[in-house]
């Protein structure tokens, strides 16, 4: 391999590169050599067939896969020999006369085009001082934890014939739904049930029944949301005959110990414990949240270097892709879509350079992944993928999708990124000066401001 012309602009590096026409057929004749014991051709007694005339039957194919692969392993070695590290895959382009290659009467020649990363040096985590929210427990958030185990328990009775439906009741009732006045997929339903209030249909549905009777027959009209999971319907303006077979009011149960037995504990004083246990783990993963936010926030504004064009593209692509398809948020519905795509792109931005510090500071730390959490980690995924999968109707186990994953490493990769960065934030929060402050819930509850990242 010859590099015979190499530029530099920024982040850019192109390279031109030349690979023998010898070197080629040298590779083509040790290939052609391992197969030949194997080919019997016509005329020839098994193996005996001529290296010349191999090369004349299988040549030309085998020179393409040759090809490829000198391009791949050449296309690395451009950059590793300079140690550089490319941001993405190099884009190899050929050039010359690519039949005379294939015919081993020219050198390869091809262009390289690649960003590499760029090299920076990361702060000194130990100078940052942070500020970890945290809140008390009081009895009134362990009160509204109880409650919420009393609703999830609750009973529903048959209220009298002629009394009308409530938010908060249970209805059974049988649907019809028309788009244009044609039936649609799922939109038939017998003696569904559906608590009033409690926003599990299509906006509008559920205020409609509001005031229904038992046997009462209603025709209820709603539009689905812009953003619906089923593309066919999204936006559109349906109505649903519907037939109310029960009205049921909602019997609160008490909370007492027969409700702990109901849910699986001993007594109320067990199901206390375990929900305070559990209060306590959602305040310490809430005060994570914020300082890692605000950890983030620091790393960003302590951090200028350039970006590869190519990297912020990719994350840019991903995120609008899922503004595409969710609703707007309100402060974004009156801007145009240029001015989404330049804020959207310097989230982008953000996430690459918070990416790229990260990875060096994990690199100048040597974090590493325990191995034990990567393959608990992978074989939560390959579960959660197989549910979703059968679901879907496809017949697959968890054996099968976790065998997938352990033979695709990019896969592998994609889960460990995420526990790399914890453990890169878990290493900066032990070495910055991180003090705690007392906050309410209410305010421990809130999104950080701006974008999750």
């Amino acid at each position: 391999m010859e590099i015979i012309k190499e530029s530099a602009e920024g982040l850019d590096r192109r390279f031109t590169v030349r690979v023998p026409a010898a070197e080629l057929d040298k590779r083509l004749t040790a290939r052609l050599e391992r197969m030949k014991a194997r080919v019997q051709l016509k005329g020839f007694r098994k193996g005996k067939a001529p290296l010349s005339h191999l090369k004349k039957i299988y040549g030309r194919d085998m020179m393409g896969e040759i090809v490829q692969e000198v391009v791949s392993e050449t296309a690395v070695k451009t950059f590793a020999d300079r140690n550089l590290q490319p941001a993405q895959p190099p884009h190899p382009h050929f050039t010359g006369d690519m039949d005379a290659v294939m015919e081993g009467r020219a050198d390869l020649e091809y262009d390289v085009h690649g960003e590499i990363l760029p090299t920076f040096d990361p702060m000194d985590v130990s100078t940052l001082k942070l500020k970890r929210p945290i809140a008390d427990i009081r009895d009134a958030d362990l009160d509204e934890a109880l409650k919420g185990v009393a609703d999830r328990q609750k009973s529903y009775t048959p209220r009298a014939p002629g009394e009308k439906a409530k938010k908060g009741d249970r209805l059974v009732i049988d649907f019809v739904g028309r788009v244009d006045g044609a039936e649609f997929e799922g939109g038939k339903g017998a003696a569904q049930e559906i608590v009033l209030g409690s926003g599990g249909l299509i906006p509008g549905f559920e205020d409609q029944l509001v005031g229904a009777k038992t046997g009462a027959e209603k025709t209820v009209k709603a539009t689905f949301p812009e953003h619906y999971g089923a593309k066919a319907l999204a936006g559109k303006a349906a109505e649903f005959d519907v037939a109310v077979k029960e009205v049921g009011a909602p019997v609160e149960p008490a909370i007492d110990d027969e409700l702990a037995k109901k849910v699986g504990f001993d007594d109320l004083a067990g199901l206390k414990k375990k929900l305070r246990e559990n209060i306590e783990g959602e305040h310490r993963a809430l005060s994570r949240t914020h300082v890692k936010r605000a950890l983030l926030d620091k790393l960003d504004a302590a951090h200028s270097f350039d970006l590869p064009k190519g990297m912020v593209d990719s994350e840019f692509e991903h995120i609008w892709a899922q503004v595409k398809n969710s609703e707007r948020d309100e402060e974004d519905k009156d801007k145009s879509e240029d001015e989404l795509k330049e804020e959207y792109r310097k989230i982008a931005a953000r996430r690459v350079r918070l990416g790229l510090v990260l990875a060096e500071i994990g690199k100048r730390a040597q974090v590493q992944v325990p191995q034990e959490k990567l393959q608990r980690a992978v074989q939560e995924q390959a579960l959660f993928d197989a549910r979703m999968m059968r679901l879907r109707g496809e017949n697959v186990t968890p054996q099968q999708v976790l065998k997938t994953y352990q033979q695709n490493p990019h896969m592998v990769a994609q889960i460990r990124a995420p526990l790399f960065e914890e453990g890169v934030v878990d290493y900066i929060l032990e070495r910055a000066e991180v003090t705690e402050t007392k906050v309410s819930r209410e305010d421990l509850l809130k999104d950080p401001e701006g974008e999750t990242e």
